[in-house]
């Protein structure tokens, strides 16, 4: 079971709209002209080549990044007109850093992904909504030992169950799978999918993108800061595109019920 959190939109509906996103940092533009829209329900996959600008339109679009240029509403209103706690009862983040100063237990940092809401969830919405982050990131028998002690993967899915007990409606995630095994790279994608169901939106960058097109309702592929393309897996993963993109040639296979794409190089 996931937290739960009530549906605020229809499914489909526009949760986030973000226009013209311009971002430069020593005098490059990380970011050019991007529009993107974040919808209720769905899983949204940010994938393109390192330092296409994928982490940083995901801090933008979550609030932790102001853009020099152009606009994100959430939920109808400016991001940036957000005091820090409305934002974190609305989006969850999860960053691709999991450093913890302080050698904390497992329970501790789950319990605090509740924060947000202090004083006005009652204790058992608390104590149900981090049971829920726990079993469904496989962490129970790690609830004890301390941050510090767990291995890079350990530390990423607790990372994970932290943001899932901040039940919001919308959650980023930066590179959740980076440091797991196939299995849990997995869970994590179909956690993904489990929320949408609920009516959530989840934005996760991905570097894999046969697992981006497995479980993404929607692939938004970035190239030099903007914005390539963006559609379904089927319509965005085309040899050509990828191939374009990556600069490396590649063959788009589909198997599967649903015919979803896998990519894999051409090697010699």
């Amino acid at each position: 079971m996931m937290p739960t959190t009530k549906p605020i939109a229809l499914p489909g509906e526009s949760l986030l709209r973000a226009r013209g996103i311009g971002v430069r940092r020593d005098d490059r533009q990380i970011l050019a002209s991007v529009d993107i829209e974040v919808h209720a329900g769905e899983v949204l996959a940010l994938v393109g080549p390192n330092g296409a600008g994928k982490s940083t339109l995901l801090s933008v679009l979550a609030g932790d990044l102001h853009a020099e240029h152009g606009t994100v509403e959430l939920l109808g209103r400016g991001i940036q007109t957000y005091r820090p706690l409305e934002l974190a009862r609305r989006r969850a983040v999860l960053t691709q850093s999991n450093a913890v100063s302080f050698p904390f237990r497992v329970i501790e940092i789950v319990s605090m992904g509740r924060s947000p809401w202090l004083r006005v969830s009652d204790l058992a919405d608390d104590q149900k909504a981090i049971v829920q982050a726990i079993e469904a990131t496989d962490i129970e028998h790690l609830l004890h030992r301390r941050f510090t002690s767990l291995s890079g993967g350990e530390q990423a899915r607790v990372s994970l169950a932290r943001v899932l007990a901040q039940t919001t409606p919308i959650v980023f995630l930066d590179e959740p799978t980076a440091a797991l095994d196939l299995r849990h790279q997995e869970d994590v994608m179909r956690l993904s999918r489990t929320l949408a169901s609920e009516g959530r939106a989840v934005v996760v960058v991905v570097h894999d993108l046969s697992l981006a097109a497995a479980y993404a309702n929607r692939i938004a592929l970035l190239h030099d800061g903007r914005l390539d393309a963006v559609g379904t897996p089927h319509d965005v993963m085309t040899a050509e595109r990828v191939g374009r993109v990556y600069g490396l040639d590649v063959q788009i296979h589909h198997l599967g019920p649903d015919a979803r794409p896998i990519v894999l190089p051409v090697r010699d």
